[in-house]
């Protein structure tokens, strides 16, 4: 009787580790079948016994943090089956031997757990995730290539990279007075800025339609923000129009000042010349905006941003000179500008953004220019700070 039960508990292991590398194979993590082959070759290695055979409880434990519940449960059952091999090759007592398998089965079981509500959290993130992209595509719409008669692209990337979705706002859209567009930025995170964020565009896609004069439409948005939102909520934009040919109508809310590129490379800051205070906030002051009115000829481009952009920092917390990246890389197709831009940014902070930051560039062809292609919408959503 005790001879049959040694002989099946001499087997039991082998079996049991021909399953766990069976299912290993099948997909589970590689890293952690290595650690706990590193651990079992020390051991061999060194003959240290007992001293080796606790670690094997690591296997599993970082198996939690890459695979599923059954990826754990193969890691742990093949530590568990080296384990008892060790222990029976270095004679390790009895006592001592249960004493580590049973710890070992116990960090299984644990990380088995986490393993499962990692899981189930991740599975939440990805219904948030859908959820939150599409309610991006809802406020923010794609933009065309080509608008009226400007070339257009836009590059959007939201800090918040798990919901994919930000504060920051852009649109631009013709209208019977002309092309008309907003780039803006809403105070504060989260599901309140975005509903904000909402707000504004819904505003002026209708107003920019109605409203013969720019500044009329900045005053409809001004109106609704001071009756829907909270005495410390604001929204800081530039509303700009092309109300006719060579001709630029710039209105500045509190915002960074636009960039503006002539056709021979040169660019300049659009600053304020009637600064007025961010949407939402002007019964607060006596300063109302002003229309400021820029010649716009062919080859000209206008660049709006946010300041996730001008306010990004590297190591050394230098910010981002936006001005002298787009010197560097200003181009005839506005797309490739704002690629080389982003990826310009990206670089600078190290691979991830810490605000939202928007980039919408317009350009005005030459008459004599061939068509550019380009692709459709000329918008990338955020998914790269991640």
């Amino acid at each position: 009787m005790s001879q049959d039960r040694d002989h099946g508990g001499g087997h039991w292991p082998i079996r049991s580790l021909r399953r766990a590398v069976a299912q290993l194979a099948a997909g589970a993590c590689v890293l952690p079948v290595l650690i706990v082959s590193v651990i079992v070759l020390a051991d061999l290695a060194g003959g240290a016994g007992i001293t080796w055979l606790p670690m094997l409880a690591a296997g599993p434990a970082l198996a939690a943090t890459t695979n599923g519940p059954r990826g754990v449960l193969c890691v742990g059952l093949l530590a568990a089956a080296l384990g008892a091999t060790l222990g029976t090759r270095n004679d390790v007592p009895g006592s001592e031997l249960v004493a580590v398998l049973s710890a070992l089965a116990a960090v299984t079981l644990a990380s088995s757990l986490a393993s499962a509500l990692r899981g189930r959290r991740e599975r939440v993130l990805a219904a948030v995730r859908s959820v939150a992209e599409t309610a991006q595509h809802a406020l923010l719409t794609p933009v065309p290539a080509t608008v009226g008669p400007f070339q257009v692209a836009v590059r959007y990337s939201a800090a918040a990279a798990e919901a994919r979705i930000g504060g920051d706002l852009y649109a631009l859209i013709p209208t019977p007075y002309g092309v008309r567009l907003i780039v803006g930025d809403v105070r504060g995170k989260g599901l309140p800025a975005v509903g904000t964020a909402a707000l504004v565009l819904g505003i002026f896609r209708e107003a920019a339609y109605d409203e013969p004069d720019l500044l009329a439409v900045v005053d409809r948005i001004e109106r609704s923000l001071a009756r829907n939102l909270g005495s410390d909520d604001f929204v800081t934009a530039v509303v700009a129009g092309y109300p006719r040919a060579g001709q630029l109508e710039v209105v500045n809310c509190g915002h960074a000042p636009p960039l503006l590129v002539r056709g021979d490379g040169s660019v300049t800051a659009v600053e304020s010349t009637h600064p007025a205070p961010p949407l939402g906030l002007r019964a607060l002051t006596d300063h109302t905006p002003g229309l400021q009115v820029l010649p716009f000829a062919d080859s000209d481009q206008l660049l709006l941003y946010t300041d996730g952009v001008t306010e990004a920092r590297d190591r050394g917390r230098a910010f981002y000179p936006l001005d002298e990246g787009l010197a560097r890389h200003v181009s005839d197709d506005p797309a490739r500008t704002l690629g080389a831009l982003h990826d310009e940014l990206l670089a600078h902070v190290g691979g991830r953004l810490h605000d939202d930051a928007a980039l919408l560039l317009i350009r005005k062809p030459a008459l004599s220019e061939p068509a550019v292609e380009a692709e459709p919408g000329g918008r990338d959503l955020a998914s790269e700070a991640a």
